[in-house]
Order: structure tokens, then C-alpha cells, then sequence
């Protein structure tokens, strides 16, 4: 068996604690190569967005400056990720890879490579670093996926409990003299305009700044996290473009909220797993429909007559001017932090696919630019929940009245008044759909589909 130096390929797991790859190879005991390889040209790997690009700038960034403290380096290299593994245990005649596990097309390559590598004599293993339930574990009665969140939940928590959360690595001995990319030429951040302008202040990429999100919300917002549907206040953990990134692990989310749940609010921490417990189930759809972003879940829907809305229309729903207050306050933030709260999600989802009849891959897209958190599980799998056309989604009658739901989520107006202002002399007068009509076309082009199957 070689004895050559064992390469650590991180991904989506920006991280020194709980990071299994890591902790494998450092037990190993030879020098380590620990590389991020930016690779958007691989089959099956979709290129990310402007907002996520900038998150991951920093990411790194804090990253290789946490691997320098203990004595690594953080190797950085931009092209096809399985080719330039290759190269690297050519070059430096390594004796061991190490990773953790990706759910979506990109596995395949994985596959490969593992295999490849082991036929050469050397060590390549895979691990379960970004879920706590791996997708071919949680199968229904039949062994099939689930479909449905709720018993898919039940089976996760009757299974072996998420494992405990790994130390991180007191001291990293590196392989020297490797060359590495400037992360300033990858270009992740914006240049002119700078539209990112004011980010700095409101998030922290890096494990450290997760970690300290982490404890604030135990501490300071898990006791009234009831009230997470109210967007005008604090109620979230704001913890999503963290494990987007795997700067920290649920494994060390769920044991943190287990252990350290205020008195009182056992419930919340409950519904809070399970929010934690969604991003499982989105990973499941993708393990089994790797194609959750161009095609929907459920193929009756590939006969519904959406479409793709007039430049000006689908322009006044992304700037937020639409003259619908909670849709334009929902969107304003989005573009002026990278964020958005889950219920305004929800909505201005909704008014996009059903109000104004838009195709939901268009509006899927446009999130996946714009938003820090945009996964590749989550981001799809949500607007297919509100399209109707995923995995355990919304009826589609379930048409999200704006309205209401700002009467009764922010009924004081604090979130809208925050985005729009509180006067709103520039706001539109009218909005440019009526919401009536608007409803009743997308139930009529409901019930025509019906009808539709029925007659094949």
C-alpha cells in the first residue's frame, strides 16, 4: 500500500469540526494535501449564482486562513474536479483520498474515481459529512423513497440517531511546495456595480461565524421561535447559507439544539430539527431525481401551461415593484442582503407561479442567482413544493393570498415598512395583476389539466 501524502477534497464542507474526510486523514498520519477545486464544468455540477459566489469567496477565505493556524495549507485549483484529483495523486504520488459525500449528478464522477483509485492501490473512502441520514437508508416499507415529509421524518427519528459531532484537527501537517491558485482570480465577487455593497455587515462566512450563529440562536432565539412565520422579527436561526456551504454539519446543529434547549421550549426545538429535517428530505428527492431543477417532480405537470412572463412584468417581480407590499418587501430584501424569510418565500413564490402564471424554474433560477443559501436540493425542491409539482407539495389550489398573509404575519407592517418605506410615496398605486382574476385562471388551468389526464 503506498505511503504517499493523503489528499482531503473539500466541497461543500468549509470546515475543520465534524468534517469526516479531515479526521480520517489526519489519523492516517502522513502530510496533508487539502484542496478546493472550483469546478464548474463537470457533468451534472450547476454553475453557481452571483450571491453565492461572493459567499463562497469569504468562505474560503476564512478557510485557508483557519488551515494556516494549524500549521496546513489550503490548496486551490479551478477546473474538472476528478481530473485535477488525478493530476494531484500523480504529482505527489499520493497514498490515500479522502471526502466527503455529494447526492446530486455529481456523484457519478465520484463513483468512478473511487473505483479508478483503489484498482491503483490506493486508499479512497467516502463519508457521511453533510447528512444526518444518508438517502438509501430511509426507504419506505417497500423500499422505495418517500414522497411524503412527515413519515419520511418518523423514519429518520426511529433510525440510529445522528452520530456525535468529530473534533476538529489540533494540528495539520502539510505537503509542501504545491502550488495554488489566487482566489482573487476565481472573480467570485462583484466588481462594478458592486451590488454586495453592505453584505460584510450582515453576514460572517466561515465556520466561525456559523459556529457563533449557532450559539446566538440557541441562547437568544430558540425560545421564541413560535413565532419564525413573522417576518418583522428575529425568530430564525439564519443558519441555512452556513450549511449550504457545510461550515458546519447538522450533525453538530442537532446535537447542539439537543443539548443545550432552554427550558420551555422543548417544542421549538423540535420544530426546529424538523426544519433541519427538510433540508434532509430535499436531499433525498435529489439523490433520486438528480434533475429536480429542470424537470418536475410529479410529470403530470409537464402538460400545465405555464409560461415565461413579458421582460416588464417578470422585471417589476424581481426589483420588487409589483404594487403587492409583502411580494416587493419579500424581493427588496432578497436583492439588498442575498436572503429572504422562508414565509415571504413562500409567497412571492406563489404570486409568481399562480398569480401571474410563470414558469417556476424561471422564478427558481432567478433565486439561485440572487440568493447566499441557494442549494442544490433546497432551492429547487421549495419552488416545487409551491408550484404543486414536487414531492409532498402544496395543493395547487393552495394560492397564497399576499394580503392576507401580511395581515396575518405582519399585521403592525414592520417587514414592509422596513423594505418599502414607510410612507411609500414612489410605491405603485395598483398592482399589476389583479389577484382575483389572477387565482382563478391558475385554478382554471388546474382543473383544465385534470381534465386533461382524465381524457388520455
Amino acid at each position: 500500500m503506498n505511503s504517499g501524502p493523503s489528499i482531503v477534497w473539500l466541497r461543500n464542507d468549509l470546515r475543520l469540526a465534524d468534517n469526516p474526510a479531515l479526521v480520517a486523514a489526519t489519523e492516517r498520519g502522513e502530510p496533508l494535501l487539502v484542496v478546493y477545486i472550483h469546478d464548474e464544468v463537470s457533468p451534472g455540477i450547476r454553475p453557481l449564482g452571483s450571491a453565492t459566489r461572493w459567499w463562497l469567496h469569504h468562505s474560503l477565505q476564512a478557510l485557508a486562513t483557519e488551515i494556516t493556524s494549524l500549521g496546513g495549507h489550503l490548496v486551490l485549483r479551478k477546473g474538472e474536479g476528478t481530473a485535477i484529483i488525478r493530476e494531484l495523486v500523480e504529482e505527489h504520488d499520493a497514498g490515500a483520498v479522502f471526502w466527503n459525500r455529494r447526492y446530486g449528478h455529481a456523484r457519478e464522477g465520484d463513483a468512478t474515481l473511487k473505483e479508478d483509485l483503489k484498482s491503483q492501490g490506493l486508499i479512497c473512502e467516502s463519508f457521511a459529512g453533510n447528512l444526518m441520514f444518508e438517502p438509501w437508508t430511509v426507504t419506505t416499507g417497500e423500499g422505495k423513497p418517500f414522497r411524503v415529509f412527515s413519515p419520511f421524518w418518523r423514519a429518520c427519528l426511529a433510525s440510529t440517531p445522528p452520530r456525535s459531532p468529530l473534533e476538529a484537527p489540533e494540528k495539520l501537517v502539510a505537503v509542501e511546495g504545491i502550488t495554488s491558485d489566487d482566489l482573487d482570480t476565481w472573480d467570485l465577487r462583484p466588481t462594478s456595480p458592486d451590488w454586495s455593497a453592505g453584505w460584510a455587515e450582515l453576514w460572517t462566512p466561515g465556520e466561525a461565524g456559523a459556529l457563533n450563529r449557532l450559539e446566538d440562536f440557541v441562547a437568544n432565539t430558540l425560545s421564541h421561535y413560535h413565532r419564525r412565520d413573522e417576518p418583522g422579527i428575529e425568530s430564525t436561526s439564519r443558519l441555512s447559507p452556513h450549511l449550504r456551504f457545510g461550515e458546519i454539519s447538522p450533525h453538530l446543529i442537532w446535537h447542539t439544539v439537543q443539548d443545550g434547549v432552554p427550558a420551555g421550549s422543548e417544542k421549538n426545538s423540535t420544530k426546529f430539527l424538523s426544519e433541519i429535517g427538510w433540508r434532509e428530505f430535499s436531499y433525498n428527492i435529489l439523490f433520486h431525481q438528480p434533475d429536480i431543477a429542470q424537470k418536475n417532480f410529479r410529470p403530470e405537470f409537464d402538460l400545465f401551461p405555464w409560461g415565461t412572463a413579458d421582460p416588464p412584468t417578470m422585471k417589476a417581480w424581481q426589483k420588487g415593484l409589483t404594487g403587492v407590499p409583502l411580494v416587493d418587501a419579500g424581493m427588496r430584501e432578497l436583492w439588498n442582503t442575498g436572503y429572504m424569510h422562508n414565509r415571504v418565500r413562500m409567497v412571492t413564490a406563489s404570486f409568481l407561479i399562480k398569480n401571474l402564471l410563470v414558469d417556476w424554474r424561471l422564478g427558481e433560477a432567478w433565486f439561485w442567482d440572487t440568493l447566499v443559501d441557494a442549494d442544490e436540493a433546497n432551492n429547487p425542491a421549495s419552488w416545487q413544493w409551491v408550484a404543486g409539482s414536487g414531492a409532498d407539495a402544496a395543493p395547487y389550489f393552495r394560492v397564497f393570498n399576499p394580503l392576507l398573509q401580511a395581515d396575518k404575519f405582519d399585521a403592525d407592517g414592520v417587514y414592509q415598512n422596513r423594505w418599502l418605506g414607510a410612507d411609500r410615496s414612489d410605491y405603485p398605486a395598483e398592482p399589476i395583476i389583479d389577484m382575483k382574476a389572477s387565482r382563478e385562471r391558475a385554478l382554471q388551468a388546474f382543473s383544465d389539466l385534470k381534465a386533461l389526464r382524465q381524457a388520455e
